[in-house]
């Protein structure tokens, strides 16, 4: 099977991850005017234990798959099939562990125990069929079967939930029918897989597949807990109702973040065949590549939800959420600095640095926890808000830390482009801030002049076109 390029793969992955993102969104935000604010808070914090436990399903296996299966003359079906053995295994043990720990932590409240598993058996399920999937094509490089995969997931999403809205069906079924649409989508992707490759399940197994096992477990944990430590930590300090102004501001910068992956996605696979070559000089210069692009993409998503906050939360949820408005204001800046840091932190990945990125991950959630505690009993939603923002902060300055070329990458990348995001934002809302439709377009233009300075962007999108406009003619 031929690979694909990194552009070839970014559109594949950019078309499909930009129609699931919005159907996803549009499934949340009409399941947030279906449902009432308490059980829509209910929701939320159950979606953030399924979340948890799927990725304990995986526990960094995916990024040691596609580890071993970049590197020469990889055996990929024998890894896959290594792969798959293990993954097994992680799923009875997360549904074991995972329904005894929720069963302590919300056995007292019923309604909330029972949201919590409905969503969670189906989803968590249906996660782990889809990252096997997604596992084989990164492998392979073959980034339009993964986006096949997320779109089907997306329309059966949106197909149930529509039914069961018709049907008038209660919060616990709605529940469950949004669980069952992963587990659907997950038994389409492993279909495509068996379509495209035999699993040689009786194969030996790989057994360097587990190499660093308990750093990227850790990793990958830390990472998928810190979108969701928000809601459970708030499920603690504040109402239920709280909790759901901060998900309904919080899930739209967390729907949007998709679209930054997949930059990074169709970057990994080739950053860790450039270091597994021992080609440090291509490895840097495609991190800087890919720390500009991410910072693009992210600064496409935030500056339209940061000047037009009012409008997206009145339109898309209902006057009756607009206390949410100022929140996505602040968080929609996450969306370029979560960008930025995935960036980095796949530098560290792919270079064997996974020990660092488990530790700036680790700083990040101990940290992170105390200042949504501290500052949402300080300052409510608002500070809730801040706290979010500023642990993307503190680990962006982490994973930058750690970095073997730091300095340059910080020269020619992190500094320019967050320099002009501070400044450029500070200056338009100051001068435009009472014209948001007028503030975003003005700020949007201004972005693309910046990206157009840069010549290193400016050259990668002229031979992009270039080559579309010689196939054209060919």
């Amino acid at each position: 099977m031929a690979r694909n390029s990194i552009g070839r793969n970014i559109f594949h992955l950019f078309y499909s991850t930009a129609l699931a993102s919005a159907l996803n969104a549009g499934a949340l935000i009409v399941l947030a005017g279906y449902l009432q604010a308490e059980h829509y808070g209910q929701f939320s914090v159950a979606l953030a234990c399924a979340m948890i436990l799927g990725y304990f399903t995986d526990s960094g296996l995916s990024e040691m798959a596609l580890r071993e299966g970049s590197k020469k003359n990889a055996d990929v079906p024998g890894v896959l099939a290594s792969y798959i053995k293990v993954r097994l295994l992680l799923l009875a043990a997360s549904f074991l562990v995972g329904f005894v720990i929720i069963w302590l932590v919300y056995g007292g409240n019923s309604s909330l125990m029972m949201t919590a598993m409905v969503l969670c058996i189906p989803m968590v399920t249906g996660l782990a069929l889809q990252s096997i999937a997604a596992a084989y094509f990164q492998m392979t490089e073959q980034m339009q079967y993964i986006g096949r995969v997320r779109m089907a997931s997306s329309f059966v999403l949106v197909s149930l939930l529509s039914g069961g809205m018709l049907l008038k069906l209660g919060p616990v079924a709605i529940t469950l029918l949004y669980g069952c649409s992963y587990l659907a989508a997950g038994m389409f992707g492993l279909w495509l897989v068996m379509k495209n490759v035999r699993i040689p399940m009786h194969a030996p197994f790989h057994k360097t597949l587990l190499h660093g096992f308990g750093y990227f477990t850790l990793a990958g944990l830390l990472f998928i807990i810190l979108p969701h430590i928000g809601p459970l930590v708030l499920e603690r300090t504040m109402t239920l109702a709280d909790v759901a102004f901060f998900a309904v501001a919080y899930r739209i910068p967390q729907a949007l973040q998709q679209i930054p992956f997949i930059v990074a996605g169709a970057y990994r696979p080739v950053m860790f065949r450039l270091y597994h070559e021992k080609n440090d000089t291509d490895h840097v210069r495609t991190n800087i590549s890919l720390v500009k692009w991410m910072a693009v993409f992210g600064m496409v998503l935030t500056i339209p939800f940061f000047y037009l906050s009012d409008e997206a939360v009145s339109v898309l949820f209902g006057a009756e959420w607009s206390a949410s408005a100022e929140l996505l204001q602040i968080l929609s800046i996450m969306l370029t600095v979560q960008a930025v840091n995935i960036a980095l932190a796949d530098g560290l990945t792919t270079r064997g640095r996974q020990t660092y990125r488990t530790l700036v991950q680790g700083m990040s959630v101990a940290i992170g926890v105390i200042l949504y505690i501290v500052c949402s009993k300080l300052y409510g939603l608002q500070g809730a808000a801040y706290a979010g923002l500023a642990i993307e902060i503190i680990a962006l300055a982490g994973y930058w830390l750690f970095l073997p070329s730091k300095m340059e990458i910080a020269k020619r990348a992190v500094l320019p482009y967050l320099a002009f995001l501070t400044g450029s934002t500070a200056a338009v809302h100051a001068i435009l801030g009472s014209f948001p439709f007028a503030a975003a377009a003005i700020h949007l233009s201004l972005l693309g002049c910046f990206v157009m300075l840069d010549k290193e962007i400016y050259g990668q999108i002229i031979v992009k076109v270039r080559g579309k406009e010689a196939g054209h003619g060919a």
